[in-house]
């Protein structure tokens, strides 16, 4: 699943960039710290790493670009929340 798919009506839960290594777990961990952070601090938790993967793209031999429109995308689902 791309992050195209994302932006049409994709939820963010359902899709990863990079693997199955989350997927397959019970639960995500971005669940676990959107259960224990802050709505702040979730929300920053976000934001930091839309920057980041967002800077690094094309440093490391990963989908940065995708990584950062995926950690975007669960942040304007919570911010229609």
């Amino acid at each position: 699943m791309s992050i195209k798919d994302g932006l049409n009506g994709t939820n963010a839960d359902d899709m990863q960039v990079g693997g199955q290594h989350y997927k397959d777990m019970g639960i995500q961990p971005w669940a676990v710290m959107e259960a224990v952070l802050t709505p702040e601090e979730w929300r920053g938790y976000l934001k930091g790493n839309v920057i980041k993967y967002g800077m690094r793209q094309g440093k490391k031999d990963s989908d940065d670009a995708n990584k950062a429109r995926h950690y975007a995308l669960k942040l304007a689902e919570i911010s229609n929340k």
